[in-house]
């Protein structure tokens, strides 16, 4: 090599936007050292790695200094924007209490019987649940509260007691994807209604979305869509990846993800953030 050649960088992104469940983590919930080393020399190349969850902070908290977090966070799928090294609430956007009561009469009116959780805002928001609702099918749930209901006449008051930033919701019979097209027809003219994952449907602030958390946290960190690379699994991604220059779908990823996404790569399981980080990190002689 001739003493004036020379390696440099030249990743093409300033920001890398990450799902957790079903694409930063892996199935066992725990993230691998391949893709944390990907993340670190993203960020050494001049990216930020911002983490975009559905989880609300009270959730992910664990998880961020795990990594050893220390940015922004957008959680509760954009209503919460979270500042992991000052373990700060910078902005929450609540789910208005008289319209969530009144969707979920208007539900159970055209659908029957629904299920009903609730993520309550703040940094320790609790997840509140009626009797209903099953927390065996989301690893999310473990340690959720159970509202006392009354068997004869469901009285869901104390799901409402606090300030909200979602619902979570359960139909006996109905798919999550069933769910939440009959969830819009019916009520989606005052709410969001959003798949975020198996058997889970949220209703979440009209016009909230993950590409509205990840906006305001670009714009505080003075990126743009157009130097963004983000990566999702579930409907909820949607609005995130086509915010993004480039969308990138998991292997396994929901039917319409993989329909929209600009790249479809490996799976959490097989690194995939990971296999496509890593070709743009490589050195590039010049």
């Amino acid at each position: 090599m001739s003493p004036e050649a020379s390696f440099a960088q030249r990743f093409p992104y300033r920001l890398v936007a990450t799902d957790l469940d079903g694409t930063l983590l892996r199935s066992d919930h725990t993230i691998s050292q391949r893709t944390r080393d990907a993340l670190v020399a993203a960020q050494a190349a001049g990216a930020e790695h911002l983490v975009v969850t559905g989880r609300a902070v009270a959730g992910t908290r664990h998880i961020l200094d795990d990594l050893g977090y220390r940015g922004l966070a957008v959680c509760g799928q954009g209503a919460q924007l979270y500042h992991a090294g000052e373990h700060r609430l910078l902005t929450s956007v609540t789910l208005d209490r008289a319209v969530a009561r009144w969707a979920v009469e208007r539900l159970e009116a055209d659908l029957g019987p629904i299920a009903v959780a609730v993520n309550r805002d703040g940094l320790d928001g609790k997840i509140v649940m009626d009797d209903r609702f099953d927390p065996v099918v989301h690893s999310g749930f473990a340690g959720a509260d159970r509202a006392p209901l009354a068997t004869a006449a469901i009285d869901r008051e104390p799901l409402f007691a606090e300030p909200l930033i979602k619902l979570y919701l359960r139909c006996p019979g109905l798919s999550e994807d069933e769910l939440a097209v009959a969830a819009r027809a019916s009520v989606g003219e005052r709410v969001t209604i959003v798949v975020s994952g198996r058997d889970l449907v949220e209703m979440t602030p009209p016009g909230l979305t993950k590409a509205t958390g990840l906006s305001l946290a670009a714009r505080r960190l003075g990126v743009k869509a157009a130097e963004t690379i983000a990566f999702g699994d579930m409907p909820n991604d949607i609005p995130m990846l086509a915010w993004a220059a480039h969308g990138v779908a998991m292997a396994g990823a929901h039917p319409e993800v993989l329909a929209m996404a600009d790249e479809i790569t490996a799976g959490n399981d097989a690194d995939g953030i990971a296999q496509t980080l890593e070709p743009l990190l490589r050195p590039v002689r010049r």
